[in-house]
């Protein structure tokens, strides 16, 4: 099973109440202290093959994977023709790379029309799951997932 993570929202929240809660001492980017590093072991325990669906790119896999103890993922091709009106602009590219296979996706920006896009274009079991994120990924978020998963 294929799970899309995007990281600004999930992983680092943003938005919400300030200051956001630090797990680490001041990093190279601003933002990573913001980063959970249970989050790491938590996403790796689903069982799924991770891939970056960001626009951090290949900085997803030298300073946040390292940060929350993953290896090295792939990263999602984010350039997949002209938009669609109305659908975000990363569902293309994950439906491409689904390739017909069964996902999960976590990002903080899917809406009703991603989701009526995929259902209508992916013949496979799909999961559009949306991140507050003001909070980033939660209890409920991982209980959705797993649940979605059995």
């Amino acid at each position: 099973m294929l799970l899309f993570l995007d990281v600004d929202g999930p992983l680092i929240p943003f938005g919400g109440p300030d200051p956001h809660p630090l797990y680490g001492p001041p990093a190279a980017h601003p933002l990573v202290p913001r980063l959970d590093p249970a989050l790491g072991p938590r996403l790796l325990a689903l069982g799924c093959d991770l891939v970056w669906a960001t626009t951090w790119g290949e900085d997803a896999n030298t300073v946040v994977g390292p940060w929350l103890g993953l290896p090295p993922l792939p990263v999602l091709d984010l350039e997949e023709g002209p938009p669609v009106p109305g659908v975000h602009w990363k569902t293309r590219p994950v439906l491409s790379w689904a390739a017909g296979r069964p996902f999960v996706w976590l990002d903080d920006e899917i809406t009703p029309a991603d989701r009526e896009y995929v259902a209508a274009d992916h013949p496979a079991p799909a999961l559009l799951h949306r991140v507050d994120p003001r909070r980033g990924l939660t209890q409920g978020d991982f209980e959705a997932v797993k649940a979605w998963l059995t």
